[in-house]
C-alpha cells in the first residue's frame, strides 16, 4: 500500500476517502458488503501502470469516510451522487465506473442515470437489472416466505450490528470463508447452497455458517486484519442501512424501470458465487442478463471462483479490465 495515494474530498455532502493510483482517463471502482477500498487493492496497480488513474474509494458508511445515521442517507442516488462527486473533484468531466458486489448496482446506476459523465461501465458478481418488478424488500418477503434470507435479517436496526459487531474478525472471517469458492463447494457437499444455510427466518445470519481451520489461499490474515479495523472505525450500521434503504430506491427512481444500459459494459462473475443462486432460472445467467444491456461487450464466468470475484481471481480479473479499458478507451 505504501504507492497508493489516500485522499478526502467532498463529495454529495459528505467526506469521503479515496485510495488513488496513476494518471490519465479516470477509473473509478465502487466495492460492496463488507468490504473497503482495499478490495481493489490488486486492481490499483494494474490499472494504473496501463495509464489510468485508478481511484478506490470507501463508500459512504464504510471504513474513514462520512457515516450519516438515516437509513434515507444510503439510497442508491446518494450513492450515485457521491460517485459524481468524486469524479468533480477530481476535475475530471466523465470517468469509467466498476463495481463488485452493492458496488455493482453503485457503477451500474451511476451510469444508468448519467449517461453523459460514464462512458463505459462494468461489474463483477451483480449485473445491471433495472428496477425490480416490485419494491425489493417486499419480493424477497414473496420468494423466501419463512424461510431465512439475509437482507430480511439485516432490516431491524441494531440486531445484525450487534452480531457482527461483538466479535468482528470471527463475523467477517465466516462471511468471506463461506461464500468464496472453497466455502461454496464445502457447502455444496453438505447440501446447502447460497451465501448461508438453509434455515428459518428467525435464525441469525452467522448461525449455521462454517468456522474454517485455515485460510484460503486467495485471503490471508494480514488482509483480515485490516478489513477488522476498517470497521473497529465504521461499525456495520451504515453498511446494513444500504440493505434498508432498497424499498426507498424504488420509489425514488422509477426511470430505471424498464431501462437498458447504453455505456459499453462488461461483467464477470464466478461459477460458485451465491448470488447466481438468489432467484433459480433454468436460463443461463449470461443469456439472462443480455436484454439490459445495449453494448455488453464480454461476459465471463471464472471457474470455481465464488462471490470475492476480484480478489480471488485478481490475475484473470485484470486481464478482462485490461481488455475492457483498451476497448473502450
Amino acid at each position: 500500500m505504501k504507492d497508493i495515494e489516500f485522499k478526502f474530498i467532498e463529495s454529495n455532502g459528505i467526506k469521503i476517502r479515496l485510495a488513488m493510483m496513476g494518471e490519465g482517463p479516470l477509473v473509478v471502482f465502487c466495492h460492496g458488503w463488507p468490504e473497503s477500498w482495499y478490495s481493489y487493492r490488486y486492481q490499483l496497480p494494474a490499472v494504473a501502470e496501463a495509464g489510468y488513474k485508478a481511484v478506490a474509494y470507501d463508500v459512504r458508511g464504510y471504513g474513514e469516510s462520512d457515516k450519516p445515521h438515516d437509513i434515507e442517507a444510503y439510497t442508491m442516488k446518494n450513492m450515485t451522487d457521491d460517485v459524481i462527486g468524486i469524479v468533480d473533484a477530481l476535475g475530471y468531466k466523465t470517468a469509467i465506473t466498476i463495481g463488485h458486489d452493492w458496488g455493482g448496482p453503485i457503477a451500474l446506476n451511476t451510469a444508468a442515470l448519467n449517461e453523459d459523465r460514464i462512458t463505459a461501465t462494468g461489474t463483477m458478481s451483480v449485473p445491471f437489472t433495472g428496477r425490480s418488478p416490485m419494491p425489493p424488500l417486499d419480493l424477497w418477503k414473496e420468494i423466501f416466505k419463512d424461510n431465512f434470507f439475509y437482507q430480511l435479517y439485516f432490516q431491524e436496526e441494531g440486531k445484525a450490528e450487534k452480531e457482527f459487531e461483538s466479535d468482528l474478525s470471527k463475523a467477517l472471517y465466516t462471511t468471506y470463508t463461506n461464500s468464496d469458492g472453497r466455502g461454496m463447494k464445502f457447502n455444496f457437499e453438505k447440501g446447502q447452497s447460497g451465501l448461508v444455510p438453509t434455515k428459518d427466518k428467525h435464525s441469525t445470519f452467522l448461525e449455521g455458517q462454517e468456522v474454517f481451520d485455515d485460510f484460503p489461499k486467495w485471503f490471508t490474515q494480514e488482509d483480515l486484519d485490516y478489513f477488522v479495523s476498517q470497521f473497529e472505525i465504521s461499525g456495520l450500521r451504515g453498511p446494513f442501512n444500504r440493505y434498508r434503504a432498497q424499498n426507498i430506491d424504488w420509489h425514488e427512481l422509477p426511470e430505471l424501470e424498464g431501462a437498458v444500459l447504453q455505456q459499453p459494459a462488461f461483467f464477470i462473475t464466478g461459477t460458485l458465487d451465491p448470488v447466481n443462486f438468489f432467484i433459480p432460472s433454468s436460463e443461463p445467467l449470461i443469456e439472462r442478463i443480455g436484454k439490459n444491456y445495449k453494448n455488453l461487450l464480454f461476459a465471463e464466468e471464472l471457474e470455481g471462483i465464488g462471490h470475492w470475484t476480484q480478489q480471488e481471481a485478481p490475475e484473470e480479473v485484470n486481464l478482462a479490465l485490461l481488455r475492457f479499458l483498451k476497448e473502450v478507451s
